[in-house]
């Protein structure tokens, strides 16, 4: 049975493993004050050419994606992202349990047209009864998309000039960005997302990981008391040496980078193969999710072979479904 379940059903890459088991017996301070963490943060100001980022270890993607979300809208605004947004999609209401309320756009394979958000963002100006509206705070996008499907460079800024010049911040939700960084069709490097966002995080969990994402402020604190505001969430780990170890250890002789290309290697001999199979893509997506509609009578011998996620009917002979690769991935 080989797995494409998902990218974080295995435990942690060897390497990250190996770390852990070496620094176990070191005593450290807590609650990110470790030596670890410190080196792990001075590891990702580098690699992101930001030496004034403020960075925090969070325990999961929905703690970081919910604590971030919550802690920068004001108390009747609410956050933008497409209908297909993980926020949107797949976090069982996390941030509407907040308080807040996701303002959806429709998708573009997966992606946000800065169109339509310039559209949403007009309209909401320009309607004379907004203060009874809940007004649009700030905007969210992934990197790579939930179809994993990638921005460009220059859609990319093209997102964030809109929202600067409407004064609202951009989180870019990074869970699986390592897998984005290494295909051969993206051409945004971490440099350039940290000078064209006003916040992101940096995947572990996804990309090698026991557990773990590393929340990225490029220019600095964007709220005061930031590190109450993870606690209160209960998104901060007292055994902070357990997120810095492990980004440590991934942003150490390009490991990260490593992990996520031979994922994307995997990836492209797993959707020639079922190409040969005569299986048509869903959506041509160039990281490590792959799509492809799957008549629903193959889907049971395919399943002795291959696990994966059967995402919902095509039409009524077939259903969308989707593998997807990681370090784990056997050759």
């Amino acid at each position: 049975m080989i797995h494409l379940e998902s990218d974080y059903c295995n435990g942690a890459h060897p390497e990250v493993l190996r770390r852990l088991i070496e620094t176990n017996d070191i005593y450290t301070d807590s609650y990110g004050f470790d030596a670890f963490s410190e080196h792990a943060r001075s590891l990702i100001r580098e690699a992101c050419g930001t030496p004034e980022a403020d960075i925090y270890f969070i325990s999961g993607g929905t703690q970081t994606n919910a604590l971030v979300i919550s802690s920068i809208l004001g108390l009747s605004e609410g956050v933008v992202a497409v209908s297909t947004g993980h926020i949107n999609s797949h976090e069982s209401g996390a941030i509407e349990y907040t308080g807040h309320k996701v303002i959806t756009l429709p998708h573009h394979d997966g992606k946000m047209d800065p169109a339509d958000l310039t559209g949403l963002l007009d309209a909401y100006n320009q309607d004379e009864s907004r203060e009874h509206c809940v007004a649009p705070g700030m905007v969210y996008i992934t990197l790579p998309t939930e179809y994993g499907t990638l921005y460009t460079a220059a859609e990319l800024e093209a997102i964030y000039n809109v929202c600067h010049k409407n004064n609202l911040p951009l989180y870019v939700d990074g869970a699986r960005l390592g897998y984005a960084l290494a295909s051969p069709f993206n051409d945004i490097t971490l440099p350039f997302l940290a000078a064209h966002c006003d916040v992101f995080y940096i995947g572990g969990t996804k990309v090698g990981a026991l557990c773990g994402e590393a929340l990225v402020f490029p220019r600095g604190k964007m709220r005061k008391r930031q590190f109450s505001i993870i606690k209160q969430h209960g998104a901060l780990l007292a055994k902070s040496r357990l997120c810095g170890v492990q980004f440590e250890a991934l942003f150490t002789d390009g490991l990260y980078f490593n992990i996520g290309k031979h994922a994307i290697r995997m990836a492209e001999k797993y959707k020639a193969l079922f190409k040969s199979m005569g299986y048509r893509e869903y959506i041509d997506s160039p990281t490590n999710q792959l799509f492809f509609i799957i008549p629903d009578s193959d889907i049971p011998g395919l399943r002795k072979q291959y696990g994966f996620e059967v995402w919902g009917p095509y039409d009524n002979g077939s259903s969308i479904c989707r593998f997807v690769t990681s370090w784990a991935t056997p050759e």
